[in-house]
């Protein structure tokens, strides 16, 4: 579970400071599916760094199963985020040489495991997300829906308790958009994830079971009975 309390963030801009966040208090639940609106410059991607233990906050806490992620020191925290969370970007990050299995065993490198292991659950991270019979592509070779579905099983094989996803559809159209919302929804439910998503699709929004609306860094959230 997340609990949030009084977080902040400032940055400097020439002689001005910004509130990208201005008191947060926040909980999210274990299997919890949220997902993050507001307008531009308005503290989501600040929000979702926070969690992802991806930026520390200038004052509160940010914890994780009881453990503060703004007060870790640095080897702790890069171990949270290589075992417990994965990431999903709007651009889909994938190393360009590299085929799609190699981009999935990538995950698997800060967690020790030896090839052979690797190789059996990337090759099952790719099947779950329908790309076994693509392994062997290359990004450029995989359609953008693919090459995000590749993204979303690098960020599943490690098995994360937490996944945390920043536009993943931005790049998408409305098509392979419903295709991908499919794909981590299917996985959110198998895996019993905790799934929190950015977005500024309004109808994504509408069938999240929990929305976050996030304004000049203050946040209010509403329930979803209706939700998908």
């Amino acid at each position: 579970m997340y609990q949030l309390r009084g977080v902040t963030k400032q940055y400097r801009r020439g002689k001005d400071t910004i509130d990208a966040l201005a008191g947060v208090d926040l909980t999210i639940g274990d299997g919890d599916r949220l997902v993050i609106q507001g307008p531009t410059g308005g503290g989501k991607s600040t929000l979702l760094q926070m969690l992802g233990g991806l930026d520390r906050p200038t004052s509160g806490s940010v914890e994780l199963d009881g453990v503060d992620l703004a007060r870790l020191p640095e080897a702790r925290l890069t171990k949270v985020r290589a075992e417990s969370i994965g990431f999903v970007f709007q651009s889909f990050n994938l190393i360009p040489t590299l085929t799609a299995q190699e981009n999935v065993e990538t995950a698997l490198v800060p967690l020790g495991l030896k090839g052979p292991d690797r190789r059996e659950r990337a090759a099952d991270a790719l099947t779950s997300v329908g790309l076994g019979e693509r392994r062997g592509h290359l990004p450029a070779e995989l359609s953008g829906g693919q090459q995000q579905r590749v993204a979303i099983a690098r960020a599943l094989v490690k098995k994360p308790k937490v996944l945390l996803a920043d536009e993943p559809t931005g790049n998408l159209d409305e098509s392979m958009r419903d295709e991908i919302m499919e794909v981590l929804a299917a996985q959110w439910k198998e895996h019993g994830l905790t799934f929190i998503m950015v977005t500024h699709d309004s109808s994504i929004a509408r069938k999240a079971p929990r929305l976050a609306t996030i304004r000049k860094g203050t946040i209010k959230v509403t329930e979803n009975d209706k939700a998908a």
